[in-house]
């Protein structure tokens, strides 16, 4: 998962990733927006690669560079487990702040009924 995170913090690499959603393409094809190097654009798909991200098929030049699945089924499982858990905290504070907001209610509706009766008991109120 580090080497996953660490490939994604680039954003040559996220835009590179983003592009092969879209279909497998050539290394060739790949560099062309950029302005850098195929040597430059080589280390990119290198550390893609070593994160599992990317793979090519054996054989001869030009091969298509394509996503790996797998990389992003382990993302998506760690994200969905960290999202869950962040879920029920915030159900669990959601219940907290219910709970007070109804007991801030009730000890005001209490003051308000023992206010109201100690008022009219004061040589002042009318």
């Amino acid at each position: 998962m580090s080497r996953v995170f660490a490939a994604l913090a680039d954003p040559t690499r996220r835009d590179m990733v983003a592009r092969l959603a879209e279909g497998d393409a050539t290394v060739s094809r790949l560099a062309e927006p950029y302005r850098m190097s195929l040597q430059a654009v080589y280390k990119h798909l290198r550390v893609l690669e070593e994160a599992g991200l990317v793979g090519r098929p054996p054989g001869p030049q030009p091969r298509a560079v394509r996503l790996e699945t797998r990389a992003f089924d382990l993302l998506d499982t760690w994200l969905e487990r960290h999202r869950r858990r962040t879920e029920q905290r915030y159900r669990r504070l959601d219940t907290v702040l219910a709970e007070m907001r109804r007991d801030e209610h009730e000890q005001h509706q209490r003051d308000g009924d023992r206010g109201g009766s100690q008022a009219a008991d004061h040589p002042d109120h009318p």
